[in-house]
């Protein structure tokens, strides 16, 4: 691994051969820049673990907080932090950026709004020079075609993650492995509560992606009559089974099964807590980034 070297001066201060050598060296370090963070959707009970996990990750700090909730309320403060951040929410997105493009510093905003005005932030958000990670479920294909084209012409970076959580990434990069061996599969997942994103994003993501392998699944069970047996994503019979129980943690479950046995994935969430890793190297990758890159599984 490479070592960083930064010039010293040093010099040697010594006297009889008994006596122990010393060495003083004045060290000519750069001083650390931190990346510039602007959260998009920070009232949101995701924005407001981003926060903290920011705050928190090295080399880098919340610099705007917008949000139609809240507003004039320190973020900190509604992030029970111990102490105040001094960032005020604010409505206006084009404000901030603004007075961060003044400090010629890295930046990024996150995007946790809504698929509508996804790219409308990030064009904004290229405007001013900063970079956008964008964690906002249900996005179109048209709107992702829209921003590689917007990102390719800017020469600047986007990273469109379907999901931050990387134990999900690996369910999925499992889930693809063992497709090739079994002829059977069906998904199930589970929630708290009810939501209009039913089957969920990760769900989809796992059926198309079984899809796209070419394999056709359940070949003694492809009827799509039947309501009860889920509901049936792509053309190669990927049953997804949705269950909503209060109580239940978010879970998703992919079972195979072949001549004599089952293999079961699971992967489960208990907090929003599970999406702050992805985030934070979804912010290190990004600033790195000239075009745009679709899902995080690209950097694990």
């Amino acid at each position: 691994m490479a070592v960083a070297r930064y010039p010293t001066n040093c010099i040697t201060l010594s006297s009889s051969v008994k006596t122990k050598y010393s060495i003083s060296c004045s060290m000519q370090q750069p001083s650390p820049t931190n990346v510039k963070v602007v959260i998009n959707g920070a009232a949101k009970e995701i924005g407001r673990a981003a926060v903290v996990a920011i705050t928190r990750a090295r080399g880098m700090e919340v610099a705007g907080a917008v949000d139609t909730r809240f507003l004039g309320e320190d973020i900190g403060q509604l992030c029970d932090m111990e102490e105040p951040l001094e960032i005020p929410i604010i409505n206006d997105l084009t404000m901030v950026l603004g007075s961060i493009s003044q400090s010629k510093a890295t930046g990024v905003v996150i995007d946790f709004t809504d698929p509508s005005t996804v790219y409308d932030n990030v064009k904004q958000a290229t405007a001013f020079g900063m970079k956008s990670v964008v964690y906002v479920p249900r996005i179109k294909p048209d709107t992702i075609t829209a921003l590689s084209a917007l990102c390719d012409k800017a020469t600047t970076g986007c990273l469109v993650a379907p999901t931050l959580s990387i134990g999900s990434i690996l369910l999925q990069q499992a889930a693809i492995q063992a497709a090739f061996h079994y002829n059977n599969v069906e998904i199930v997942e589970s929630s708290a509560t009810a939501s209009v994103d039913l089957p969920s994003p990760d769900a989809i993501q796992i059926a198309n992606n079984l899809s796209n392998l070419g394999q056709i699944y359940n070949r003694e069970d492809l009827s799509t009559d039947v309501l009860a047996r889920g509901q049936v994503l792509g053309e190669d019979g990927v049953r997804v089974h949705s269950l909503v129980l209060p109580g239940l943690p978010s879970s998703t479950s992919v079972h195979f099964s072949g001549p004599g046995e089952i293999y079961t994935l699971k992967h489960d969430i208990t907090d929003v807590q599970s999406l702050m890793p992805g985030l934070i190297l979804a912010i290190r990758k990004v600033v790195r980034l000239k075009n745009l890159v679709y899902g995080l599984e690209k950097f694990l």
